[in-house]
């Protein structure tokens, strides 16, 4: 009596979607296949203006048509154990079921505690991985108009390393400058530097060599430059530049120990326990 009940159940709220279906405005059909109006409910964000709707739904039908009509040719092409995917799906849901596991165990247990100590030992041990591509300077600059009446001043106060001198430099920089850069710690690509400045070099290894202040013009803008450090590519990297890099390279190690330390325990407890057998 209880299983006639609960096929009842079931068959009503089959007839209930299927005449809920069939008064809802058809879209598109492939075959036997019936796109409706209630499909494209996630298609399209609410808020979407009439005519960003419309394409959104017309692109979606289209490939929804073209879709189901290559599902049909390739069920028409391919014997039914080419079309037997339970054991890819199978090792694909094993792998998803490990990632997360591992994922969550990385989450969980892993060391993300760096020292600079830890940083600088990496550093120093392994330099030939930090050899510099690109020169790369460090610098502060001063865009000032043509017709700037404070070139003067920012000329003493760029070349300054009063603390009071630099505080002035960064108000006055603030209020006449076009554009500036007064961070002198940060490393900046050379290259990118040129894209700004109008230096002229074919040689930039010589130029900064031989350039310490600088100033140029163009038909607008007067430059005013100090370089306070710069490194020459091919040779090694300064440490401030490769920090995030080196952390990150000890973080994906520890992870892949972390990793491999599981599963070496979770191997060793399991022979200890007869869990499995070779034959």
């Amino acid at each position: 009596m209880k299983q006639g009940l609960i096929f009842i159940l079931i068959f009503l709220a089959s007839c209930s979607y299927f005449f809920d279906r069939k008064n809802e405005r058809i879209l598109a059909r492939v075959y036997d296949d019936y796109l409706y109006e209630s499909d494209l409910k996630e298609v399209v964000p609410p808020g979407t203006s009439p005519e960003d709707s419309a394409n959104l739904a017309r692109n979606f039908i289209d490939a929804w048509v073209r879709q189901k009509l290559l599902i049909r040719q390739a069920q028409n092409n391919l014997t039914e154990e080419q079309m037997d995917f339970t054991r890819q799906l199978e090792n694909y849901k094993n792998s998803l079921l490990i990632f997360e596991y591992e994922h969550e165990l990385v989450n969980q247990k892993l060391d993300t505690i760096i020292s600079e100590e830890e940083i600088e030992t990496y550093y120093s041990e392994n330099q030939s991985n930090f050899l510099l591509k690109e020169n790369i300077v460090q610098m502060q600059y001063v865009k000032l108009p043509l017709n700037s009446s404070n070139i003067r001043q920012f000329k003493q106060l760029i070349y300054s390393d009063e603390s009071a001198d630099k505080t002035r430099l960064s108000e006055l920089a603030e209020k006449y400058a076009a554009d500036y850069f007064l961070d002198n710690q940060n490393w900046l690509l050379f290259n990118d530097v040129m894209a700004q400045i109008p230096i002229k070099t074919y040689n930039q290894e010589e130029y900064l060599k031989n350039h310490q202040n600088l100033e140029v013009r163009d038909s607008m803008y007067y430059y005013i430059v100090r370089f306070k450090d710069f490194r020459i590519k091919e040779t090694i990297s300064p440490l401030s530049l490769e920090k995030d890099r080196i952390k990150n390279t000890i973080l994906n190690k520890r992870k892949m120990e972390l990793i491999n330390k599981m599963r070496e325990d979770l191997y060793n407890n399991a022979l200890k326990k007869h869990d499995f057998e070779i034959f």
